[in-house]
C-alpha cells in the first residue's frame, strides 16, 4: 500500500464561494472598490452645478433665470442647484435619469438647442416633460428639502395655509402649483386640456393632516382673532378721535353761522348729527363696527378670476371665498396693481400717485324695520388721470358709493360678494366691444347699451367666454338668455341688489344687476355724506323688508352676501377701489358684518 500526503493549502489559495480563492476575492473585491469609487466619481462630477451649466446653452439661458431666484440666493444660504431638482436622489432612480440624459446629450451634439432662438422654441416641450415627471413622482425632489409634514402654518400666508390645506385634501402636489419658481414660466402655453390634466389631484397623493398641522392652526387662529380684536379696539379709539374732529368742525362751522359757541356740556363739541338737519338719527354707540379695506383691482374681472392666470381658480371653484386666502394682503394687491407692479399686468392704463387701497371703518345697526350703514374713510389727495382731459373722469361728484346684497342664489356671491357682476367685455375693461358693434346688435332693443355694456351676472347669459381661444372675447355681453328665462332667474332670487349714492348732485340711486345693471328706484334708500376734517362719512338708510322687485329682504337669522366700491378722486366705470364678498346679518355673531338692533 502506498500512502500520498497532501500539503494544507496556503491561505490565499484556499476556496470560497464558487470556487473563488481568497487572493481572488481579494483582486475582485479592490478592483470592486477602484471601479466604483472612479464610477462615483464620475457620477458626482456631473452631478454638480458647474458641470450642468457646462455648455453656453444652459449657462446663457435657464442659469440667467436662475440666479435671480431664491433657490440660488436666499436669507438663509441654503442653495438647491441644478440636480437637487432635476435628479433624484435614490440610486435606481438616479440611474435611470442618467441613461435618460444621454438624450439630452444627443441633442446636445446635434446643435438642437445651441442658440437661443433654438431653446426658446423648445422650451415648452421640455417644461411639460419635467413637469410631468415631478407630478408622476409627487413632486419627489421638491420633498427633499420642503416636507408638507413638517410645514408649520403659523408661518404661513393665509393663502398658503389654505392652498396646503387643500393639499393634504384633495391630493394635490408641488408642482400643481410652483411652476416657473427657478426659470421663465411657460405655463400659459399649455392649453386647457392639458392644464387641466396636468393639474388636477391625485388621489394617492392624499395625506393625512399632521397632528402638528391641526394644532398650528388651531394657534394661529387664536392668535389672529386676538389681533382681530385688538384692531378693532384701536380702531373703535381712532374712530372716537376722528368723530371728535367731526364734532369740532361741525361746531365751529355752527358758530361761525350763528355768531355763537356750539358746544355741548364740559366745552365739548356735541355730536354733528345732533346740530344738523338729519333724517337718520341713529345712536351709532350701539352699533357694530368693521374695518374693511378697499383695494384697487385694475382689470381683474370674473373671468379673470375664472381663468388661468389665476393661481387660486381651483380653490375658488371648489367654493373657497377669496377673502379667506386674501384678506391679510390686501394692500399689496392694491399696491401691486396700480403701480404696474403685478406680475398680472392688470393695469394697462396706470394712474400715478393713484392709491392702491383704502381702510374702511364700516358700523352697522337696525331698528327692526330699517338698516343703518356707515362708511367712514380718509379722503386723499387728487391724482389727476393723464389719459383723462382735465384729470377727472367724472367731474360732477368727487366720490361716489354703491353696495350690493345678494342671497346664495346668486352663484359665486357666497365667495366674491359682488365681483360676479364685474365681466371683462364690460365698459372701459380690456375687451369691450365698440359702440358700433353695441348698437348694430341685435341686442340693442333688449338692453341699454347708452355708456356701453354694464354689470350683468352669469345667470342671464347662455355662457360666459373664460378661455379666449382663437382670439374670442371673455365675457358674454352676447349671449343673452330668453327673457323667459331671465324672470325665472329674478324671481329665483338670481340678482344682486344694488344702492348707489354720488356725490356731486346727491342722488341716491336704487336698483338691481340681473341681465345688466338697472336702477328703478327699489325702496327708497337715504343716504346722507359729509366732508369734514378729511374724512369723509356716508350714512345709509334701508328698509330691511320691500315688496319691490330686485330688493333683497333682510330677515333675522340669515346671513347675505355684501360687496361695496368707492370711486374717490372724481373716477368712474373701473377705476375705483374694492371691496372682496363679506357676510352681513342682524344680531348675528357669525355675521362679518353685523347690524346690532338699537
Amino acid at each position: 500500500m502506498v500512502l500520498k500526503t497532501f500539503s494544507k493549502p496556503g491561505f490565499w489559495s484556499r476556496r470560497l464561494m464558487l470556487g473563488t480563492t481568497v487572493a481572488g476575492a481579494v483582486v475582485f473585491f479592490v478592483v470592486g472598490i477602484i471601479f466604483w469609487g472612479g464610477f462615483n466619481t464620475a457620477m458626482e462630477a456631473t452631478n454638480n452645478l458647474e458641470f450642468c451649466i457646462g455648455c453656453h446653452e444652459m449657462e446663457s439661458t435657464v442659469y440667467q433665470e436662475y440666479t435671480p431666484s431664491i433657490h440660488y440666493s436666499n436669507r438663509t444660504g441654503v442653495r438647491a442647484g441644478c440636480p437637487d431638482c432635476h435628479v433624484p436622489d435614490p440610486w435606481i432612480h438616479k440611474m435611470v435619469r442618467k441613461i435618460q440624459a444621454s438624450k439630452e446629450l444627443f441633442h446636445w451634439m446635434l446643435g438642437t438647442y445651441d442658440t437661443k432662438e433654438k431653446f426658446d422654441a423648445h422650451r415648452i416641450t421640455m417644461a411639460k416633460s419635467v413637469w410631468q415627471t415631478m407630478k408622476d413622482t409627487d413632486s419627489r425632489e421638491c420633498r427633499n428639502c420642503h416636507n408638507l409634514e413638517s410645514m408649520n402654518p403659523e408661518f404661513q400666508k393665509p393663502r398658503a395655509r389654505k392652498q396646503h390645506l387643500n393639499a393634504f385634501e384633495t391630493g394635490q402636489t408641488c408642482i400643481d402649483c410652483h411652476k416657473g419658481i427657478a426659470h421663465h414660466n411657460v405655463r400659459d402655453q399649455l392649453t386647457d386640456e392639458e392644464l387641466e390634466a396636468l393639474e388636477a389631484p391625485n388621489p394617492d397623493f392624499i395625506r393625512e393632516i399632521p397632528q402638528m398641522y391641526k394644532e398650528g392652526l388651531a394657534r394661529v387662529k387664536e392668535k389672529e382673532a386676538a389681533q382681530a380684536q385688538a384692531e378693532k379696539a384701536e380702531a373703535e379709539r381712532a374712530k372716537a378721535e376722528v368723530q371728535k374732529k367731526i364734532d369740532m368742525a361741525v361746531a365751529a362751522a355752527l358758530a361761525d353761522a350763528s355768531g355763537t359757541p356750539a358746544v355741548g356740556n364740559g366745552g365739548q363739541s356735541t355730536a354733528a348729527t345732533s346740530q344738523t338737519p338729519s333724517n337718520i338719527n341713529v345712536d351709532w354707540g350701539k352699533s357694530s363696527a368693521r374695518d374693511i379695506e378697499v383695494f384697487y383691482p385694475g382689470t381683474a374681472s370674473i373671468e379673470w378670476i375664472l381663468g388661468r392666470n389665476h393661481g387660486g381658480k381651483r380653490a375658488f371653484s371648489k367654493g373657497d371665498r377669496c377673502v379667506e386666502c386674501h384678506e391679510e394682503e390686501i394692500a399689496d394687491i392694491g399696491q401691486n396693481i396700480v403701480s404696474g407692479e403685478s406680475e398680472k399686468e392688470l393695469e394697462p392704463n396706470l394712474i400715478p400717485g393713484k392709491r392702491g387701497s383704502i381702510k374702511v371703518s364700516i358700523d352697522a345697526t337696525h331698528d327692526g324695520e330699517n338698516l343703518y350703514l356707515r362708511f367712514s374713510w380718509p379722503d386723499g389727495e387728487h391724482t389727476p388721470a393723464p389719459f383723462v382731459d382735465g384729470g377727472k373722469m367724472d367731474p360732477e361728484n368727487a366720490m361716489k358709493l354703491a353696495f350690493m346684497l345678494s342671497t346664495d342664489d346668486v352663484e359665486y356671491a357666497d365667495r366674491a360678494g359682488c365681483w360676479g357682476t364685474c365681466h371683462a367685455d364690460a365698459n372701459t375693461m380690456p375687451f369691450a366691444p365698440e359702440n358700433k358693434v353695441l348698437l348694430g346688435s341685435e341686442l340693442a332693443g333688449r338692453l341699454n347699451f347708452d355708456t356701453g355694456v354694464s354689470k350683468y351676472l352669469k345667470e342671464t347669459r347662455t355662457k360666459l367666454e373664460l378661455k379666449g381661444r382663437r382670439g374670442k372675447a371673455l365675457g358674454g355681453w352676447d349671449k343673452l338668455k330668453p327673457q323667459a328665462d331671465i324672470d325665472a332667474a329674478q324671481n329665483a332670487n338670481q340678482f344682486m341688489d344694488l344702492v348707489r349714492y354720488k356725490s356731486g348732485s346727491k342722488a341716491v340711486e336704487d336698483g338691481q344687476i340681473l341681465a345688466e345693471r338697472t336702477m328703478h328706484g327699489g325702496q327708497g334708500s337715504e343716504v346722507e355724506a359729509t366732508l369734514n376734517g378729511g374724512i369723509w362719512s356716508v350714512v345709509v338708510k334701508r328698509k330691511l323688508v320691500s315688496d319691490k322687485p330686485g330688493d333683497v329682504n333682510i330677515e333675522p337669522g340669515k346671513l347675505y352676501n355684501f360687496g361695496f366700491a368707492i370711486h374717490d378722486d372724481y373716477t368712474s366705470a373701473r377705476y375705483h377701489h374694492v371691496s372682496f364678498g363679506y357676510k352681513i346679518g342682524l344680531d348675528n355673531s357669525d355675521a362679518e358684518i353685523n347690524a346690532i338692533k338699537q
